[in-house]
């Protein structure tokens, strides 16, 4: 059984006149253009440890399948707003796993999309690990309950967006958290 004991958080944006090529320059921005990715669903392993992006990108290797859980958005409509967010939201007790969540906008800000992604991974966390909550608060509201109720270590969001290209290229946005064993 594999269990990743690394993550790393990275985020990119490509633009070319063909879609793909996009993607693969969004990759590039990332620094995990040269791996093949697995996209995987939303558990932060336990035991998990972060690692900053230049660490992580140096043990990853050219060919090697890479887990990820991975946001993206595209377009080729002028000045259209796209965003690709993962939310996190890890549990205090560093035996459980935490959560992480995709959400790949249009039309929202970075702020706007990384709250909304984040809000995602905390609620589930939430519900997992039995702690109360209002749905019907505004994130900042129930951010503060989730981080009072002791069950919560840490919430935060990585986020790209861009405007798309003026002379109707496509644009690509990733984010990403890339897990390493």
């Amino acid at each position: 059984m594999y269990v990743p004991q690394k993550v790393f958080f990275t985020k990119g944006v490509g633009r070319h006149k063909d879609y793909l090529q996009s993607f693969e320059l969004a990759l590039r921005d990332a620094g995990v253009e040269k791996c093949n990715l697995v996209t995987v669903s939303s558990i932060l392993p336990p035991k998990c440890k972060r690692l900053p992006v230049s660490e992580g990108t140096k043990l990853l290797e050219p060919g090697a399948l890479t887990f990820v859980v991975m946001a993206r958005n595209a377009t080729n409509e002028p000045n259209r707003l796209v965003a690709a967010s993962i939310g996190v939201a890890q549990p205090a007790d560093e035996t459980a796993y935490g959560y992480l969540s995709e959400h790949h906008p249009f039309g929202e800000t970075d702020e706007r999309s990384g709250e909304y992604a984040e809000d995602l991974a905390a609620t589930m966390l939430a519900t997992t690990l039995g702690v109360d909550f209002d749905p019907s608060l505004a994130w900042d509201e129930r951010e503060k309950h989730y981080k009072m109720s002791g069950k919560f270590l840490n919430t935060f969001n990585v986020t790209q967006s861009a405007e798309g290209d003026k002379d109707g290229k496509w644009t690509s946005v990733v984010a990403m958290a890339v897990l390493l064993s």
